[in-house]
């Protein structure tokens, strides 16, 4: 007896010799469940050698301006969750509203991995500076990420330490960040882009007490509650990773009036660095 996934190939691959591919994603729901329109997709991205990106946001406004840009979007639900499936380029992409915190984060991308096979794992957003010199709408592409809030030193373990796992400062793609430092140079706009250490923790940092402690304890650069958790589902699945943040507020007494104004502005300018790495995957899938 075929499981649900194989019962799923079949009928998407009969739909997709039925119907010219490029346009019976435009039939309806009632005709065509998003769930079939998801396998033909997947099935026809693997014949074509094609990648699989998941993008991850933790607000709707971290990822609108990427959901803009995808074509032939179906909606596939798992884990509590609508995942935008569609495509960008030469690629398959897979986008999504996490939810915020690390709880949330790491149940998505998990989900993300499992269900959608990603082939790697952009987590785009905002974050307080903590980098002296960091300044609002710069942009911090994560060497590595850890949760600063991961406390059992009463056990005699270093603050962030993950007790009984080999990693608690997990590394980013080398590949991925180079990626990006090379679309980050693409821009006309004049921010700076530095490459650094996420800090994660279930805590809005804004007080100059809660900025120091994470630069003293863990060495952060930008302060938010998603990547590291994001971070640390991608190396336990062996699946490339890479944490863009673009500085909302400074971390600070002031965060309340900076965030307000200007976290919108640099959600943006997160989502449209990473348009420019899709831009250049698409390149390299091509040749």
């Amino acid at each position: 007896m075929p499981d649900s996934e194989t019962f799923c190939d079949v009928l998407a691959l009969l739909c997709g010799v039925w119907y010219d591919e490029k346009n019976w994603f435009l039939l309806p729901d009632a005709l065509v469940c998003p769930e079939i329109k998801f396998r033909f997709l997947a099935l026809r991205i693997r014949r074509r050698g094609m990648k699989t990106i998941g993008i991850i946001g933790a607000m709707a406004e971290e990822i609108a301006h990427l959901k803009e840009k995808l074509h032939q979007v179906t909606t596939v639900k798992a884990a509590g969750l609508e995942y935008f499936h569609g495509s960008y380029g030469g690629n398959n992409i897979v986008l999504v509203v996490s939810g915020i915190g690390k709880v949330n984060a790491a149940v998505c991308t998990q989900a993300m991995i499992d269900r959608f096979d990603v082939d790697c794992v952009i987590n785009t957003g905002v974050a307080g500076g903590l980098m002296d010199g960091l300044h609002i709408g710069d942009i911090l592409i994560s060497a590595d990420a850890v949760q600063h809030d991961m406390d059992t030193s009463a056990l005699g373990d270093p603050v962030a330490t993950i007790p009984r796992l080999s990693e608690s400062y997990f590394p980013a793609d080398a590949g991925l960040i180079r990626l990006a430092q090379e679309a980050a140079a693409e821009s006309d706009e004049e921010y700076q882009v530095v490459v650094g250490r996420v800090a994660s923790g279930d805590q809005f940092i804004g007080t100059k007490a809660g900025k120091e402690r994470i630069r003293s304890i863990v060495q952060g650069d930008c302060a938010e509650m998603e990547g590291a958790a994001i971070a640390h589902a991608c190396w336990l699945n062996g699946t490339p990773f890479v944490v863009i943040r673009a500085i909302s507020d400074d971390a600070n007494e002031e965060v309340e009036m900076d965030y307000g104004q200007f976290s919108k502005i640099a959600a943006k300018r997160s989502g449209e660095l990473v348009e420019k790495m899709l831009a250049r995957m698409s390149a390299q899938t091509e040749n």
